[in-house]
């Protein structure tokens, strides 16, 4: 059989796939018959036999892997670079994989780590919940960062706080006095996005400001590419100025926050008299815009080093001494682009 993954062992043996994965590892409960009933099944399908024909995973690659997006990305470059210095220090090779968010590209990154048989992984944000089973690395330990997995063995979850994040930002627009604020952000798939859009709304609806996604959110495809821009995206300029209304904008990220001033002063808007801005990252671009940019900043020192102290964990024990999922604290920066009561 070709592309045989755990789920496909689990389902002909009759077993559930952590049990499998115990026998694969030779650890935890099960009975000597399925023990055998599982490794024949194993033998039979040919499944993963170079990792099998190397002890099951006992010897070390002294290697791991980071699955990243966007690696140009402020956030995600900062954490890949903190976890990769860590690692190296302490005798590790790191092989990052950048897969311009095609999930394609992702899968085949994935399949060429789990063939050099790394010790752990970090995956890092992404569209889709992780589903490690389906392509047959849920044996390897895993650290996600801004990406929630469907299965949590062997497992950990890092996250910045993103409900709180926007939930924060959109009440200091409100205070500052906008009735209308909008939110702009990627793919709504994301878990991040997601929790952003719960902060956002519910923000609104508790200072009872009627909301609805066709009007306070707009939404970019992941594809969009606003650094090398020809020219202005006509959709969100007419999103910014058909409504009148609009006063204020929290961007997901501080480029879009600089986008949209842009696209403001052309149209002869002034920030913040006219429209209050928050972005997302604390990046230098922050603070080098006029007026200077209000931005959310993640903690970007503890994210890696909790991605680098649980993946010790994971690796050298199979599990984790804290709660598999970690929520981040983030603070709001305040600066001229938001701020027109002190």
């Amino acid at each position: 059989m070709e592309n045989v993954s755990i789920k496909d062992i689990a389902k002909l043996s009759g077993v559930s796939v952590a049990t499998v994965s115990r026998v694969i590892n030779n650890n935890g409960r099960f009975s000597e018959e399925t023990g055998k009933k599982v490794r024949d099944i194993i033998e039979s399908t040919g499944y993963r036999t170079n990792r099998i024909a190397k002890s099951l995973r006992t010897q070390k690659t002294q290697s791991i892997g980071i699955v990243v997006p966007d690696i140009t990305n402020f956030f995600f470059s900062n954490v890949v670079q903190k976890i990769e210095k860590h690692f190296f220090d302490i005798g590790y090779s790191t092989i990052i994989c950048n897969t311009d968010r095609d999930p394609k590209k992702e899968k085949t990154y994935l399949k060429m780590l789990e063939s050099k048989m790394v010790d752990g992984l970090v995956i890092i944000s992404g569209v889709k919940k992780f589903e490690p089973t389906d392509i047959g690395i849920s044996l390897i330990p895993i650290v996600y960062i801004d990406r929630e997995p469907n299965d949590s063995v062997n497992s950990i979850f890092i996250s910045s706080d993103h409900y709180q994040a926007a939930y924060t930002a959109t009440s200091h627009l409100i205070r500052q006095g906008c009735k209308h604020p909008v939110l702009l952000l990627y793919d709504r798939a994301s878990s991040s996005s997601e929790k952003r859009l719960s902060g956002f709304l519910d923000a609104l609806k508790e200072n009872h400001i009627f909301s609805s996604l066709e009007e306070n959110i707009f939404t970019f495809p992941s594809s969009f590419d606003f650094v090398n821009l020809d020219k202005e995206d006509e959709s969100f300029r007419n999103f910014l100025t058909k409504e009148q209304k609009i006063d204020g904008i929290f961007a997901v990220n501080d480029l879009l926050g600089v986008y949209a001033l842009d696209v403001l002063r052309k149209e002869g808007k002034k920030v913040p008299a006219d429209v209050k801005i928050i972005g997302f990252d604390n990046t230098p671009y922050s603070r080098f815009t006029t007026p200077k940019l209000s931005s959310i900043e993640q903690n970007i020192q503890e994210i890696a080093t909790l991605a680098c102290d649980s993946l010790k964990q994971l690796m050298e024990n199979n599990y984790i001494k804290t709660e598999a999922k970690r929520l981040v604290p983030v603070k709001l920066i305040i600066r001229e682009s938001s701020q027109t009561n002190k």
